[in-house]
């Protein structure tokens, strides 16, 4: 009788292992079996199979909405499903990172939210939005000492120390005009866009970092689209210090001018478009 109960109580718990196995197994092909179909629709199509999906959506608190809405002129371009999306990611990437005042700085929401959405905008047609790279965000009311090259610097990024640093007076003078193609935190976000998609595998890093590889050949063999861009002053004299800085360049360009920037050098657009993912309603 022990024996017969031992036997059923052994053979029940094999099957359980045996139905826990499969589960799992079942689990892992899928998830692998997803990640070749997206990669085959990402080769053919360069973009995510999707890109927006969440099981609940955060909310911003109130005053926090209302410096986007009257302080962020690009989130009042957005749809009604739209904004929900972007501010459920502005939540998450305030959540994420630590904001750090310097020389007398106080951090306010002002601060985070404009910062912060920034960051979002850029990487709104990303599936992972958080930039990983950045763990820690600087804030110093001007202009600030910088020990890499021992000068004074209006924003950088420190890859190493994993820190995005910005002056706020400069950073909240790039949004001032908004059609002068000179703005701080979009040129500075973009530099660690580019650098944690060389870093990272997952599906919007592969895009950006192949797209800018595309975008780089283009302007190597295309010696006339090379003439026209130096010789046009569409983007500033900074821009051709190295590749890096013509891409952080031609971002501030493609957010702040984008139709000008369609019309004059349609094939760098569509590639800045590209890399992005960027899909929103005029551009």
């Amino acid at each position: 009788m022990l024996v017969t109960l031992l036997f059923k109580e052994f053979n029940l718990a094999s099957q359980l292992i045996l139905a826990g196995f499969l589960v799992v197994m079942t689990i892992i092909i899928l998830h692998y079996g997803f990640k070749l179909i997206e990669m085959g629709y990402v080769l053919r199509h360069k973009k995510p199979l999707y890109n927006h999906f969440y099981l609940r959506l955060k909310k911003l608190k109130n005053n926090q909405k209302s410096i986007l809405e009257n302080q962020f002129s690009f989130y009042r371009k957005l749809s009604a499903k739209e904004k929900k999306y972007f501010e459920h990611r502005l939540v998450l990437f305030i959540k994420d990172k630590d904001f750090i005042g310097r020389e007398g700085i106080i951090i306010t929401d002002e601060i985070k939210v404009l910062i912060s959405a920034t960051a979002v905008m850029l990487t709104f047609g990303f599936r992972d939005f958080y930039v990983g790279i950045i763990s820690r965000i600087v804030v110093y009311p001007s202009k600030f000492y910088s020990n890499t090259n021992e000068n004074y610097h209006k924003g950088e990024f420190n890859p190493k120390l994993r820190a995005l640093v910005l002056s706020w007076e400069d950073f909240k003078e790039g949004f001032a005009d908004g059609k002068d193609n000179l703005n701080l935190g979009i040129h500075e976000f973009t530099h660690a866009i580019h650098i944690n998609s060389i870093k990272e595998r997952d599906v919007s890093s592969i895009i950006f970092s192949d797209t800018f590889k595309e975008f780089s050949i283009m302007l190597s063999k295309n010696e006339a689209l090379r003439s026209n861009i130096s010789s046009s002053e569409y983007f500033r004299e900074y821009a051709y210090t190295n590749q890096f800085e013509f891409l952080a360049v031609a971002i501030e360009n493609f957010i702040e001018t984008p139709r000008d920037f369609k019309l004059q050098f349609p094939q760098v657009y569509s590639k800045i478009k590209q890399m992005l993912n960027f899909n929103v309603a005029g551009y």
